[in-house]
């Protein structure tokens, strides 16, 4: 924290989320930790290293995208200043206190902040576009890994009852038409963020985008992080009007900012948005298998599924 003080009192408080992250302030110097605790996490219980090993898994990928000059303004990602797996395998984090892309979302659909909304969304677009450009890897995309990762997000909704057998069998069959793509295998591997859902980029002032919780970062296909994020718009605005339509302008806005850092912008607006239905389709599904979705709600996305998915 470089924080050179004699004495230390802190105060501490909870951040939302589904995981135990705590927001610890210096009271003397004001100064900010984020600590996240994996060792406490129900899916570790009956292993404990586990958790040790994803927290410095997360510490490591932290450095490794800082290592690509992710770092200040426009484009950040959070400092990581220790892992301790003696202590619930925590994680100590540098602090941000930006807006997150969900309240950005929020602001625009109910309060009619499009403007603001845009500005984010361009700048989240060029952030994710430098991320991509600098981590790109001359190998081709296992995109069979992809339609696993797929089957199982399906698999998963219909033991929860959500889907039917016959929706399985209908998405599975356009998912294996998919897999029979060739410009599905054959674009260049990057570093993905790997979860970019609206809570884990934070806005600072002017353009500064800053990235956060980086522990499902992997190699991957660019698209499926451009996937994730305008799935979650659509998502948010299918919530709130009923109609996907509405979303339209702010994912195209998303989708030519993100492709004019491209020597051809309009040969690689053509290929991501080729791939992006896929990995949209994957989001909405992940997205209505939440407890918070309701059950109405989520037919509605399993439909839009469909709806992406047979664009093959």
């Amino acid at each position: 924290m470089r924080i050179r003080a004699k004495s230390l009192e802190f105060q501490v408080y909870r951040l939302p989320g589904a995981h135990e992250t705590y927001c610890y302030q210096e009271e003397h110097t004001r100064g900010l930790v984020v600590c996240k605790f994996f060792g406490t996490r129900k899916r570790f219980a009956s292993d404990p290293s586990q958790g040790a090993r994803v927290a410095q898994k997360e510490y490591d990928n932290l450095n490794i995208l800082r290592g690509y000059g992710l770092i200040g303004s426009p484009h950040h990602v959070v400092e990581p200043f220790g892992v301790r797996s003696e202590v619930s395998a925590v994680l100590a984090l540098e602090y941000f206190p930006g807006e997150e892309l969900t309240k950005t979302i929020r602001h625009g659909i109910y309060y009619g902040d499009a403007v603001h909304l845009l500005d984010r969304l361009g700048a989240l677009a060029h952030f994710l576009s430098n991320l991509h450009i600098r981590t790109t890897l001359p190998c081709g995309m296992d995109f069979g890994d992809e339609c696993k990762y797929f089957t199982k997000a399906v698999e998963k909704l219909f033991e929860h009852g959500l889907v039917g057998q016959w929706d399985v069998d209908e998405v599975l069959f356009l998912v294996d038409l998919w897999r029979a793509r060739p410009p599905m295998w054959h674009d260049s591997q990057v570093w993905l963020h790997g979860d970019a859902t609206p809570g884990n980029f934070l806005f600072g002032d002017g353009s500064q985008v800053v990235a956060i919780d980086l522990e499902a970062m992997r190699h991957g296909d660019p698209a499926l992080d451009l996937g994730y994020i305008v799935a979650e718009i659509q998502h948010a605005f299918m919530l709130a009007t009923g109609h996907r339509s509405p979303a339209e302008p702010f994912i195209s806005h998303f989708f030519h900012e993100y492709c004019s850092d491209f020597p051809s912008p309009r040969s690689t607006f053509k290929a991501i948005t080729t791939r992006t239905p896929f990995y949209m389709a994957h989001n909405l599904l992940r997205i209505a298998d939440n407890a918070y979705i309701a059950e109405e709600h989520s037919r509605r996305l399993v439909e839009q599924v469909k709806t992406l998915l047979r664009v093959c």
